[in-house]
């Protein structure tokens, strides 16, 4: 009895083993039985094929009865009927329907051009990128058809075996400053993004973001940069000296027995002193003519008032002049 009605036992269709790092699974059983149920979790959508055809995609969450509720919608299949001996030929791939974020760096050491050095940069890189499935159809035709799962560390060793050739070509394009690559990354992240879109689009997938966290350059390198960075931020070597003997001094740091070092002190404190004196008798000169200047405008005015308004000796209007206009006379 049993031998005879096994195969109606009814079937759940489910992905009861959801993963996040899994990108598709594919259900196993090749026939779905009358009275058999499709669960659908979040994050997930359902896909019914036959031999590479899409027959329905359902993506709401919930269970269904698939003889009322899913067979009724499928395209080629809305007729079928579930005989008391046959169940229904179909495959059914459910799909992780998330954003996936994946880390990702250079395999090896890319080697950029560059003028300064002949046999190039050498430098690696590290970052993110999120990808989604975006073409069931392009998905089951080329990936799913042959597989019965995919996971995201396939699609990161696929990404990176070509990696480091979209680095050196949108690193190397325009001419970008090898020495300051992170100012670029943006850009540069872009570039890579559109071509790493058209690698994975065939198969269904959409490169939705490209991030470059760092560019990394070798020890002597990156040592040359940060000396470079900080000789442009004093200005030139010989304020460099100025500011580190400075420095050395205001620190205590600076070493009685070094008799480069004190004398140098002593040049600086001479000519603080001498600035210091300067200001001083610059102010000192200021301050003086200040004073001179209103004791000028004092006596002229006394002056001016003993001056009387008529000559007396010939009564002629003085003008304020000091000496008559008409017959000489001194008026002061």
């Amino acid at each position: 009895m049993f031998n005879l009605f096994k195969d109606q036992f009814s079937d759940v269709i489910e992905w009861d083993e959801f993963r996040d790092d899994m990108i598709f699974w594919k259900w196993r059983n090749n026939e779905v039985k009358k009275g058999s149920k499709l669960i659908i979790r979040p994050g997930q959508d359902a896909i019914f094929f036959d031999q590479g055809k899409i027959e329905g995609i359902f993506k709401e969450e919930g269970e269904y009865e698939v003889e009322s509720e899913i067979v009724p919608f499928l395209s080629t299949l809305k007729g079928f009927r579930f005989g008391f001996n046959s169940g229904m030929r179909v495959e059914v791939l459910f799909v992780n329907t998330k954003e996936f974020t994946v880390k990702w760096g250079t395999k090896n050491v890319i080697n950029i051009p560059s003028p300064s050095l002949p046999g190039g940069i050498p430098i690696r890189a590290n970052g993110t990128f999120q990808f989604r499935v975006l073409d069931y159809v392009k998905l089951i035709d080329n990936v799913a058809g042959v597989k019965n799962s995919y996971l995201v560390e396939d699609i990161r060793i696929r990404i990176s075996a070509i990696l480091d050739q979209l680095l050196m070509k949108w690193i190397a394009r325009e001419g970008k400053d090898m020495f300051n690559l992170q100012a670029n990354s943006f850009e540069i992240g872009e570039g890579i993004k559109e071509d790493l879109d058209m690698q994975v689009n065939r198969d269904g997938f959409e490169i939705t973001r490209f991030n470059i966290m760092s560019f990394n350059y070798p020890k002597e390198i990156q040592d040359m940069i940060t000396k470079s960075a900080s000789h442009g931020m004093i200005g030139d070597m010989q304020r460099y000296k100025d500011v580190s003997v400075t420095d050395a001094i205001a620190s205590g740091n600076s070493q009685g027995g070094n008799s480069a070092t004190d004398m140098a002190g002593m040049m600086m404190g001479m000519q603080m002193a001498k600035e210091m004196m300067k200001d001083s008798d610059e102010k000192k000169d200021s301050d003086s003519s200040s004073k001179q200047q209103p004791a000028t405008n004092n006596q002229q005015t006394t002056n001016n008032a003993n001056i009387p308004n008529f000559c007396p000796n010939c009564g002629t209007k003085t003008g304020g002049m000091n000496f008559c206009g008409n017959c000489g006379h001194k008026l002061t």
